[in-house]
C-alpha cells in the first residue's frame, strides 16, 4: 500500500531548487570510468538515470585535475572530454526528472607515484597518512609525500573553480565539495597532517583557510545555493593518521560558524561508524546530529547508513532537512519508491562494487509495486 506520508518522502525546496523528496542519493565510488583519460561512460549515464527518483544525486567523487587522482577508474572534470561524457550523464537524469550535483575532490598525500609515472603525491606537509590507495597494481601503502608550496595550494583553489565551472558546463545543478575521509582538505585541518608554518598552517584560521578560499572561488562560477560542502569530523580508523584531535570541535565550531554566512545549498555531515568514548569528540556521540544543528544555521543533510525508520526520524525531529543513503542506492535504484510502498531492499554484491563492468552496476532491477499490480 503506498504511504505518502512520511517525512523523507515530503517535496523540498532547496534554494531555487524544488525536490521531489527529501531522500538523497549520497556520492558512491563504483570504479566504471575504466578508460586511460577517466571520461564518464554511456554505462554511467545509464546507471545515474536508474536512480534519478532521488530527490537529488551526487555524483561519485571526481578529480579536479590530474594530480588529485587516487583511485583507479575513476572519472575526472577537468578536460573537455570528461566535461563531454558528464554531458551524457546529467541529460540522462534530467531527462527522468531528476537532479544532480557534482563532487569535486582532491585526494592529496593520500594518493601513490603509480599515477604521476613515479613522482610523489603532494600534500599540506611531508607526512606519511599511513592509508591506502587503490592503484593500476592494486591496493598500495601511502608514502611520505612532497609538502605542496603556497603557491601550488593557490592554483589548486584555482582548479576547483575551473572544475566547478566545467562541471556547470556539463549540466550539473550544483557541486558539492568532497572534504571527507582521506581526501586534501580533511589533510589540512588534521594536526596530525597539516605541520605547516606559513598561512595554511598552525592556527584554526589557518588550517581552515583552503575550505574558504575554495568555496569562494567556486562561488565566483556558480550561485551559492547551489554550492555545498561535505565533511566527516569524527571519522576514525578508515583514514589513517587523520582521526580526530583536540581540536576538532573547536575547529568546526569555527567553521561552522563562518560557514552558517553563506547560504549554502547544505552543508552535509558524515557520521561516526564506530563508537567515540574514549576520543577527543566522545561529547558528540549522544547528540552528533544535534550538535551540527546547533552550531550551523543552514540546511543539514545527515549521512549515517540510515534505514528507512531512522532517516524518517532524523527529519521528523527536526535535526537534519535532508537525509542521504550510500550503499541502499547499489542494488535499489527505486529506493524512494521501495520506500514509498514498504517494499524489502534487495542486497548488493560486495564482489562486483568496484569492477569495471555492468554487472552489479546498472543491472539491479526496480521492484513491482501494488499500483503496477492494480492498474494491470
Amino acid at each position: 500500500m503506498e504511504d505518502t506520508t512520511q517525512p523523507l518522502l515530503e517535496g523540498y525546496q532547496l534554494g531555487d531548487l524544488q525536490l521531489k523528496n527529501r531522500i538523497v542519493m549520497a556520492s558512491l565510488t563504483r570504479g566504471r570510468a575504466n578508460n586511460a583519460e577517466l571520461i564518464p561512460t554511456p554505462l554511467m549515464a545509464r546507471y545515474y538515470a536508474q536512480r534519478a527518483s532521488a530527490g537529488l544525486i551526487i555524483s561519485e567523487g571526481t578529480w579536479v585535475n590530474a594530480k588529485s587522482i587516487g583511485f583507479i577508474n575513476v572519472p575526472g572534470i577537468y578536460t573537455q572530454q570528461q566535461v563531454e561524457g558528464w554531458k551524457l550523464v546529467t541529460r540522462a537524469v534530467h531527462d527522468q526528472g531528476g537532479l544532480i550535483f557534482s563532487q569535486l575532490g582532491h585526494i592529496g598525500s593520500a594518493s601513490h607515484p603509480d599515477f604521476f609515472n613515479g613522482e610523489l603525491p603532494a600534500g599540506p606537509s611531508a607526512v606519511n597518512p599511513q592509508t591506502r590507495s587503490f592503484t593500476p597494481e592494486g591496493f598500495k601503502d601511502s608514502l611520505v609525500p612532497r609538502e605542496l608550496a603556497a603557491a601550488e595550494i593557490k592554483q589548486i583553489v584555482q582548479d576547483y573553480k575551473q572544475a566547478a565551472k566545467n562541471a556547470r558546463e556539463a549540466g550539473f545543478d550544483g557541486v558539492e565539495v568532497h572534504a571527507i575521509a582521506g581526501m586534501l582538505i580533511p589533510q589540512f585541518l588534521s594536526l596530525a597532517t597539516n605541520r605547516r608554518t606559513d598561512e595554511y598552517g598552525g592556527s584554526i584560521q589557518n588550517r581552515s583557510r583552503i575550505v574558504f578560499e575554495i568555496l569562494d572561488a567556486i562561488t565566483e562560477v556558480w550561485e551559492r545555493t547551489r554550492v555545498a560542502v561535505k565533511f566527516a569530523p569524527a571519522a576514525l580508523s578508515s583514514v589513517g593518521i587523520m582521526t580526530p584531535d583536540e581540536e576538532t570541535i573547536p575547529l568546526f565550531q569555527y567553521i561552522l560558524k563562518k560557514l552558517s554566512g553563506y547560504n549554502l545549498a547544505y552543508l552535509h555531515i558524515a557520521g561516526p561508524a564506530e563508537d567515540l568514548s574514549g576520543t577527543p569528540v566522545a561529547e558528540l556521540e549522544d547528540n552528533y546530529f544535534s550538535h551540527f544543528r546547533q552550531n550551523y544555521s543552514g540546511r543539514l543533510m545527515a549521512n549515517l547508513g540510515f534505514t528507512q525508520e531512522s532517516g524518517n526520524a532524523i527529519l521528523k525531529e527536526g535535526t537534519a532537512d535532508l537525509v542521504s543513503f550510500g550503499a541502499p542506492f547499489i542494488a535499489n535504484p527505486d529506493l524512494p519508491e521501495r520506500f514509498r510502498y514498504h517494499v524489502p531492499l534487495s542486497e548488493s554484491n560486495p564482489d562486483t562494487i568496484y569492477t569495471g563492468g555492468k554487472n552489479g552496476y546498472a543491472d539491479y532491477p526496480k521492484a513491482e509495486y501494488s499500483s503496477d499490480i492494480d492498474e494491470a
